[in-house]
């Protein structure tokens, strides 16, 4: 897995102009590429808004990027899982981009916690993902049933209806995140169903007009409704009951969110660059700035740094927020991705058999026939 977004290929296409090749062959659309690191600079920037949040103006921004920052990685995500099936390869490529680095750095998240916060008796736990880990989880169980999103008549209304009951449901608990898992669940497969002239509706100058106010009007209800809306909701982490609500708000509420993010994440795309820019190559790296830059917000929380009063006015928070899109950024670059690729990205084909199928495939492929011109030598 090369991105949280990509780490099954899409069905190949013609090459849209400002895009490369990718190694292997496959061709990088820039589009995507920007849209991904935007989108983990949002995440990185709101994790560290995510410690003021006693001032009403990152308030505000925070609840306003939290509507559509993830709901964005995830769409991509279902988008670039379109073509995943149960085939040994692709298997094999959910274990090494998914499961290992979630068991790698759960672990090394917990062991961070016990020793950098002086917390011995803090366990290691599998099923409790921390932080923002949670969203491997999610990855993992939508990519496995991609095949039955892909395969029943109506898959969004259903994905609906799953995210509503866990939304009622708080005897689901927090094993693995599974409230997240269904909550989220419409976004990735809508993203299984959408097609690339559908990210091209989204790139119409248009839209990107229309999304101005669209912005505009977000940012004035995410303050008029401060006192009244739980940021729970906008995590979509927990049931209904569990934030003092009627077990009927929650399908109403999350429902209602979920459409919201949808608009938002429709005008987040809007703006994103369709050519190549001095961040697109950072695109294929999100994943190593997204497992990482959690240690930072940590750290900050371990060694109370977000108690300072400076951090507390507007230059401060200013400062804050270019230091978190700076140190994400640089997470994101090739000689992290070459540190960290045993544990992000291994190979592990110690670990797999081989498929005979695909084998016997490769040798049936007819060599390549040799033309030479007449008279032409053989050099030996």
């Amino acid at each position: 897995m090369q991105t949280p977004a990509d780490g099954v290929p899409a069905p190949r296409t013609r090459t849209p102009k400002g895009s490369r090749p990718a190694p292997g062959g496959r061709q990088r659309d820039a589009f995507f590429d920007n849209a991904k690191y935007l989108a983990i600079v949002l995440v990185a920037v709101g994790h560290a808004w995510g410690q003021l949040l006693d001032d009403g103006a990152v308030e505000t921004a925070y609840r306003v990027v939290y509507t559509f920052h993830m709901p964005a990685f995830i769409l991509i995500s279902g988008y670039f899982s379109r073509s995943f099936d149960l085939r040994p390869k692709h298997v094999q490529r959910l274990i090494t981009g998914v499961v290992v680095p979630y068991v790698v750095f759960e672990t090394a998240y917990s062991l961070f916690q016990r020793y950098g916060n002086d917390e011995p008796e803090h366990g290691i736990t599998l099923l409790d993902p921390t932080y923002h880990l949670w969203f491997l989880c999610a990855l993992f169980v939508w990519r496995i049933t991609t095949p039955v999103w892909r395969t029943i008549r109506h898959p969004l209304p259903v994905s609906l209806v799953l995210a509503a009951l866990g939304s009622v449901s708080p005897q689901i608990g927090d094993d693995l995140e599974l409230q997240r898992v269904l909550q989220f669940l419409p976004f990735f497969v809508l993203g299984l169903t959408l097609r690339p002239e559908h990210f091209r509706m989204v790139k119409r100058r248009s839209v990107r007009l229309a999304s101005v106010p669209v912005f505009v009007a977000a940012a004035v209800t995410a303050w008029a409704t401060m006192p009244y809306m739980r940021l729970g909701w906008l995590y979509h982490s927990d049931a209904a009951q569990e934030l003092d609500t009627a077990w009927w708000a929650g399908p109403v509420v999350v429902w209602a969110t979920l459409g919201c993010s949808l608009v938002m994440t429709v005008c987040f795309l809007a703006w994103v660059p369709r050519r190549r820019m001095w961040f697109t190559s950072l695109g294929a790296g999100t994943i190593y700035g997204y497992l990482l830059h959690a240690f930072l917000v940590r750290a900050g929380n371990y060694t109370d740094f977000y108690d300072q009063p400076a951090l507390h006015e507007p230059l401060g928070v200013l400062g804050l927020t270019v230091f978190a899109a700076a140190a994400v950024t640089l997470l994101c670059t090739r000689p992290v991705q070459r540190a960290l690729r045993c544990v992000v990205e291994p190979r592990m084909e110690w670990a797999f058999r081989r498929d005979a199928g695909e084998a016997a495939r490769v040798r049936e492929q007819p060599r390549p026939v040799e033309v030479r011109a007449p008279g032409e030598k053989i050099s030996v």
